[in-house]
């Protein structure tokens, strides 16, 4: 038999395919008729009640004269601000990301002595095992990142000798492992990919231990190491935004489902970098920068609002980018009328793009920022207001920052690791049920047929 091309979809399996589809089809009365919560959502679009959590709060509503209404939009770690924490550290010319990551794990904010010591823990872990990049990172290099990412966070597991022990003490030290490690875990697929499928030289710089995490991060992926502290502490920050988001995001939600199976925490995690790529949830960054590349391209006068309000009409009435009907970065499914990580974001990107040189696009997001809901709300009936969320502007600072655009996603990893092992050992501490939600079959019953009496 000759060998099959892997890659291949021949008419046969086309036809397999609308074989499945007609199978998979089901008539969408019927999810009415059951009151079936499509997307775990009510018919509003709010999402239904599955589980309590303590690590963080969206609150995106607030109660007026007895009604819910829509509210500028706030986000809680453990009880407190974003903004308040974001504040604390700025202004006291810190890092934050290590702090940020004590307090969603412990419930607490770090003392000085404690946040040393935790910072001294991660870089102890900050290393790959023996020979793990030349035998597994540098072999099979991925052109995409979130699927090396998880290959490389599978095969740890058998360089762990406890990889199935699911105790909390063991649990925590394979996450703070995982924590460490993922900067370079996706830095250095970068750099394999680079290298043998783009033929750019390869550079595999080791961390260093006094450096925070969004300084290694580009310490380790800039050939000369360089960066400003800017550069940096913007980077941090952004990474602190993308820590946490609730526990009803998809790649939390599903931290909790798998872990609920009582599977060990490479499983676990490599699930929820699996729901983290879909551009459903984690990629929708790459979808901004590249939708403003095109509106570069045909937006002859920057400073132009009508110019720019037109654009943004033939993008709803998908005539423009890639015809999705979508201005991406604008809207959210929880909040209406701000993303507070976007208004923390926006607060420190004009210094970023002032010091690389930038103004000019930077100037051009802030119109689109200002003229999107417009554009949207007198082309579309909205039910709730609409602004820009995080997305909008990370993927511009990704941008000014030079990174490339095959780590967008694995920066949003990076910084969400920390969530979902948090969520991941408040899963196992309250030692719940597996997650087994309803479904309702609707299937006939058929007699069994003999195979020389069935119809082709």
């Amino acid at each position: 038999m000759d060998n099959m091309n892997y890659s291949e979809i021949t008419p046969e399996i086309r036809r397999l395919a609308d074989l499945s589809r007609e199978a998979g089809m089901i008539d969408s009365e019927l999810f009415t008729r059951y009151e079936v919560k499509r997307g775990l959502r009510d018919l509003n679009g709010k999402g239904v009640l599955t589980g309590l959590t303590n690590i963080s709060d969206v609150r995106a509503t607030e109660i007026v004269n007895g009604e819910t209404v829509p509210a500028h939009g706030r986000l809680f770690y453990r009880g407190y601000d974003v903004k308040d924490l974001v504040s604390g550290f700025t202004s006291e010319n810190r890092f934050g990301f290590e702090e940020v990551a004590y307090l969603l794990l412990f419930d607490r904010l770090p003392t000085a002595d404690e946040l040393e010591n935790f910072k001294g823990l991660l870089a102890g872990y900050r290393s790959l095992p023996t020979s793990f990049v030349r035998d597994i990172i540098m072999k099979a290099p991925s052109p995409d990142m979130m699927n090396a990412l998880a290959r490389s966070v599978l095969t740890l597991y058998s360089y762990d000798d406890r990889a199935d022990d699911t105790s909390l003490p063991n649990v925590l030290r394979q996450s703070l492992q995982l924590i460490s490690l993922f900067p370079l875990l996706s830095i250095y697929g970068y750099q394999a990919y680079n290298h043998y499928h783009s033929g750019n030289s390869l550079y595999i710089h080791q961390p260093q231990p006094g450096l925070s995490t969004a300084e290694n991060i580009l310490y380790t992926l800039r050939p000369d190491k360089r960066y400003t502290p800017l550069e940096a502490r913007l980077l941090d920050m952004a990474l602190v935004l993308h820590m946490e988001h609730g526990g009803g995001n998809n790649s939390s939600f599903t931290t909790h489902v798998v872990t609920s199976s009582l599977t060990d925490t490479y499983s676990v995690i490599a699930a929820a970098i699996g729901s983290l790529k879909g551009p459903r949830h984690g990629g929708a960054n790459i979808k901004v920068v590249r939708m403003f590349e095109d509106m570069k391209e045909h937006v002859r006068d920057w400073k132009d609002d009508d110019e720019i309000a037109a654009y943004l009409r033939k993008l709803l009435h998908k005539e423009a980018f890639d015809q999705s009907g979508l201005i991406y970065g604008v809207g959210h499914a929880i909040y209406s009328k701000s993303d507070p990580r976007a208004c923390i974001l926006r607060e420190y990107v004009g210094q970023l793009a002032a010091e690389k040189n930038m103004q000019d696009e930077y100037g051009l997001y802030s119109a689109v920022e200002r003229l999107a809901p417009v554009v949207i709300s007198s082309e579309r009936q909205m039910y709730k207001g609409v602004s820009i969320n995080v997305d909008f502007y990370s993927g511009f600072v990704y941008n000014m920052l030079g990174l490339p655009v095959e780590l967008f996603t694995p920066m949003f990893a990076i910084a969400r690791i920390v969530g979902w092992s948090a969520h991941r050992l408040e899963e196992l501490a309250n030692n719940g049920k597996i997650i087994r939600p309803a479904y309702k079959a609707i299937c006939t019953e058929h007699d069994y047929v003999n195979m020389h009496d069935r119809l082709a």
